[in-house]
This record gives structure tokens, sequence and C-alpha cells, in this order.
């Protein structure tokens, strides 16, 4: 019964940074980890990557073959990657009695639209892995009220498309006193509380005044939903790093059947 992460989050999240850190901390655990990558973007792995994408299929290839664009090359990628997704099962079939990490592209259409992402989950899934959603989000976006609900709705989003164990991560967690003031205390964005709040501090400009009422129904709907929760992260932070892995530990079942 393998058990693994998905690792997700928008370009510049810290995606690839995580996946090392977290391989390293496991390593020093002596939990037997292998990341996968499932990025054909990913130019600058700085993991020992055990199982990639590239050698089923390339962006570069994609492109040239159908005369894609970057983001259709990345999905035809995918969606290929899920046709194939025999190939997937063998190669994570050779790395018997391993915990994966999966490092997944960047681009939130394959999260939010496209179902290859979920098709290749529920068919791993078939095949008894045991996985949690681990979705990273800058922490910078806590510093203004407009991109902090934008990040909300991705997440929402996210979590009800995946249909997956999740968790919410605000990475980079260390360099929040270099991008701002906060308007209120950390713990109001981990636990994301009364969003009327947050809803003064996004109708202050001009500009967003004029969709008070959008910005109202938005807030209101993700408090419907009341499914999104942030955890922090400072990969360098081995404290940090194993307060996060306790709740994924959680999440896909690792403390109860590993």
């Amino acid at each position: 019964m393998p058990f693994g992460q998905i690792v997700i989050g928008p370009p510049g999240s810290g995606k690839t940074t995580y996946c090392n850190g977290m391989h390293q901390f496991l390593t020093a655990l002596g939990r037997k980890t292998v990341v996968v990558n499932l990025d054909p973007a990913n130019d600058c792995m700085t993991y020992e990557c055990a199982v990639n994408i590239e050698d089923l299929i390339t962006l570069d290839d994609a492109m040239e073959a159908y005369q894609l664009g970057p983001n259709g090359g990345m999905v035809y990628c995918i969606e290929y990657l899920e046709k194939n997704i025999q190939w997937l099962v063998d190669q994570l079939a050779s790395h018997p009695d391993c915990y994966f990490i999966f490092d997944c592209p960047g681009q939130v259409e394959l999260y939010t639209h496209n179902q290859a992402i979920k098709n290749i989950v529920r068919q791993l899934e078939k095949h008894d892995f045991r996985l949690a959603c681990v979705h990273l989000v800058d922490a910078s976006y806590c510093t203004e009220a407009a991109r902090f609900i934008s990040v909300l709705m991705l997440s929402l989003t996210t979590m009800t498309m995946l249909e997956m164990p999740h968790i919410n991560v605000l990475s980079k967690i260390d360099l929040l006193e270099q991008m701002g003031e906060l308007d209120f205390n950390l713990e109001y964005y981990t636990s994301v509380m009364d969003l009327s709040y947050l809803l003064f501090h996004l109708n202050e400009r001009e500009a967003s005044a004029r969709f008070s009422s959008l910005n109202q129904v938005i807030c209101e709907l993700i408090e419907d939903y009341s499914l999104v929760g942030f955890s922090t992260l400072c990969i360098n932070d081995k404290h940090s790093v194993a307060a996060l892995l306790k709740e994924i530990d959680k999440a896909n079942g690792y403390i109860f059947g590993a």
C-alpha cells in the first residue's frame, strides 16, 4: 500500500524547493522516499528524480508536433500521461516499499478546469495508492486583500475539483515580514476567519468598491463551504516541516496504516 503526496501550486509557490526539502527530511527520518516529476516544463530540478514524465513525453515535442503554445503543450502532455497511465504505474512499481512525492505542473487550469490530473489520481488510487494533495501558496498573497481572496477561491475550486485529502499551505512564511505589513494577525489568514473584516480592506480602493456586491458574494461563497484553511511552512525549519508532515500523514493515512 504505497503512500504519497501530490504537490501542486501556482508558479513561484516553491513546489520544487518543497519536494527537495521534504525528500531530504524524509530520508533523514529513515523513510524510503522517491520523487516523481510530472511537470514537463521543470528544467531546474534540485532533487534526484526517480521517475520523470520527460521519459514519456517532453513539452518541446508536444509543442512542435501540434503547433501548440506552452499552456496548450502542457495540457497535452498531462492528457497524454493520462492515456498512458500504465507507463506511470509500471515506473512506480519499480520502487517497492517507497513513499512518493509527485511534483506537479504549476498551471492552475489543470486543477480547476481539466480532468486529467484528477483522473490520474483516481487511477493511482485503484492501484492502492494512498495520496494527499499538498497545495502550496506563496505567503505574500496575505499582504493584499484582493490577492488573498483570489487564493481562497483557487484553493476552494481545487479542493472540490480533485476530491481528495487536501492540505493548503502558506509557503515561504519566513519571508513574510519582508513582504509588507498584514492587516490582521497570521492566525486570521490560516484559519480563514470572518471574511467581512477582510471585505472592508478589499473595498477600500476605488476600483474594488465598484465591485463591492461581487466581493461580498465571493466571500460568502467561501464561508458557506467552510473548507479552506492553511498550514504554514518554512522549508528550512525542521520543526515547521515536521509539523506539516504530521498533518499530511494524517490526511493520507500513513500514521494509521503504513
